[in-house]
Parts: structure tokens; C-alpha cells; sequence
């Protein structure tokens, strides 16, 4: 069975790699093209492409998935099946090229949270079991009929960063279930329809301005949106004094109840040097990971160690 593989990020390599170890064909790997990183900018390639070339895989990285050149050459691979995981969305042309058609991994229980940020969106929405999906691909993003799922428990403080980190050797092992039943002919599919309601939850793609915090909220809002977007691309607030106002980022908290007093909305109070407590309509949170504009990220005592203006302090 010949594979095209297609990825970027992290999240695909362990599926990439559960495929290689495991002795499948995969011929080709499509991913995005090299993009400048770090100071100098030099051009760093993506985390499946090291991946691939490590294996010594064919390695295609088009600009336009619709470019003719691109078409070309995946023709000329003559895949049996295509994999996707983590990547851009496909033209038709693409996904359809294939006889045994293309199969992706998604980050949730669908139906619901289709879309583009799925593990953040689940924590951020409070839930306590997430999952995974394998489905054949269609015309409508993250709609085809699926094959398999495998659920995946969500800890009470547990970050998206963490959360995806367990769930992408999940999905490679639920993605090579996929693979055996797809060769063997016994894989069984069910149209999504018949799982949907009027109740299905989305996971769009996060904007900037989804990522300010609002202590109006209740502290169990603001603890599922701070581990939500931690540790990307991270939720914040502006952190004000008498005299001054900056951007604050918050990675890390806890609902505690310590003994204090409610102060104003998001008012700041600071205990024994190493305790930032916020003031929410219900009680406090505790602040753990805080990073301001154009500083390191620090835990909350490394951050007060170096933080002198603490009168008056207001989250806004």
C-alpha cells in the first residue's frame, strides 16, 4: 500500500512515525514550505520535514495545493491512500486523487468541534473528556463519515500545550487502527448526519481579540480560557497601576479559596512574595505563570521577586 503523508506541526510527526515503524509504504511526504525563524531569520523547516528526511522520505512542499506542477508529481506517486493530519485544507483535485481515498486525524469527538483549533477550544468550553477522530475526507471540512475514536480524559488544570502533547500519540495509534482496517477491507463508516444536533459544538480558528480576559466572568471562565490558550498564543489583560498600564500574559492558575477578602474586580492581592491572587464576582484565582510584554515567562514568585510597584494593582 503506497501513503502520501500530509503535515506540519508536532501534532503529525508520532502519526508519521507510527506508520514508518510499523512498516508502511509512505512515499511522499506534503508539507509546508520552509519559513524564516529565530533572529537571523533563516529558514527552518517544518517538524514533519525533519521527520521525513530522517527516513529518507520524498519531502513535497507546494505554495498552491491547485498548482499543476504539484498535481503532477502527486499523480505520478500513485498513492493508494493519502493521510492528513494537521495540515492545510485540500481542493478536491487533491483529496480526491486516491482509489482508497483520503483519511484524516482530527483533535475531537466529532461532530463536534470541527474546525481549526479544537483542543483549545474544548478545554476553554470547560469539558472533562475530549478525544479523537479518524474520518474518510469529503467536500465540507471536518464533515466525512468517520471511522474511528478514541476518547481522552481532560485534567482539572490541565493546559491545551499539555493536552495536545497526550493526544497526538493517541491519534497516531487510532490513526494506525485506521490503516490496518482500511488494507484488510474491514473499516466501517458512519455518516456523520446521523451523529449531528442542533446542540453541536464549533472550534473556530482564535483571533487576538478572543485572548483578553475578562474578570467580569466567573473564575471557572477565566481558568478554563487561560489553560485554553496557554501555551499559545496565551491568554492576557492589561496590568495597571497609578502610574502605568501593560500587557500582562497569564499561562497558568488555579481556583483556590484563600483567606481574603474580595477586592474589586480584578484587583490584585499579593501574599508572602510568592501568591498573586486576582478577585473574580466568585472568589479568587491564583495566578501561577504570568509573562509581561517583552519579558521571560515566570512563575509567580520568580515574577514578584523582581516586581517593586504593587500598590494598586488592577487586572483590566
Amino acid at each position: 500500500m503506497r501513503i502520501v503523508f500530509l503535515g506540519t506541526p508536532d501534532f503529525a510527526v508520532p502519526s508519521l512515525e507510527i506508520l514508518i515503524n510499523n512498516g508502511f509504504d509512505v512515499v511522499a511526504v506534503v508539507t509546508a514550505p520552509d519559513k524564516p525563524a529565530g533572529r537571523g531569520l533563516q529558514l527552518k523547516s517544518s517538524p514533519v520535514k525533519e521527520c521525513a528526511l530522517k527516513h529518507n522520505i520524498k519531502v513535497l512542499q507546494p505554495v498552491k495545493l491547485k498548482d499543476t506542477e504539484f498535481v503532477s508529481e502527486l499523480q505520478e506517486l500513485k498513492a493508494d491512500l493519502q493521510i492528513v493530519v494537521a495540515f492545510r485544507m485540500l481542493p478536491e483535485i487533491v483529496w480526491n486523487m486516491p482509489h482508497l481515498g483520503t483519511w484524516n486525524l482530527h483533535g475531537s469527538l466529532l461532530p463536534d468541534y470541527r474546525g481549526a483549533a479544537p483542543i483549545n477550544h474544548v478545554i476553554i468550553n470547560g469539558e472533562t473528556i475530549t478525544g479523537l477522530t479518524t474520518f474518510k475526507l469529503s467536500h465540507q471540512i471536518d464533515t466525512g463519515p468517520i471511522a474511528l475514536k478514541a476518547q481522552v480524559l481532560i485534567g482539572e488544570n490541565e493546559t491545551a500545550g499539555e493536552l495536545h502533547d497526550k493526544m497526538m500519540f493517541v491519534g497516531a495509534e487510532l490513526l494506525l487502527q485506521t490503516i490496518h482496517k482500511i488494507s484488510d477491507n474491514s473499516i466501517q463508516l458512519i455518516p456523520q448526519i446521523e451523529l449531528e444536533n442542533d446542540k453541536i459544538k464549533e472550534a473556530p480558528k482564535i483571533f487576538p481579540e478572543f485572548c483578553k480576559l475578562n474578570f467580569n466572568d466567573t473564575t471557572s471562565v477565566i481558568h478554563n480560557k487561560i489553560r485554553g490558550l496557554s501555551p499559545f498564543p496565551g491568554a492576557h489583560a492589561q496590568l495597571v497601576n497609578k502610574s502605568s498600564s501593560t500587557t500582562l500574559k497569564v499561562y497558568r492558575s488555579q481556583k483556590v479559596m484563600p483567606d481574603l477578602p474580595l477586592g474589586k474586580i480584578g484587583e490584585l492581592q499579593i501574599v508572602n512574595d510568592r501568591h498573586i491572587y486576582v478577585s473574580c464576582p466568585d472568589g479568587h484565582l491564583s495566578l501561577l505563570e504570568l509573562q509581561l510584554a517583552g519579558k521571560k515567562r515566570l512563575s509567580a514568585k520568580e515574577f514578584l521577586a523582581g516586581f517593586r510597584e504593587r500598590e494598586n494593582l488592577m487586572l483590566e
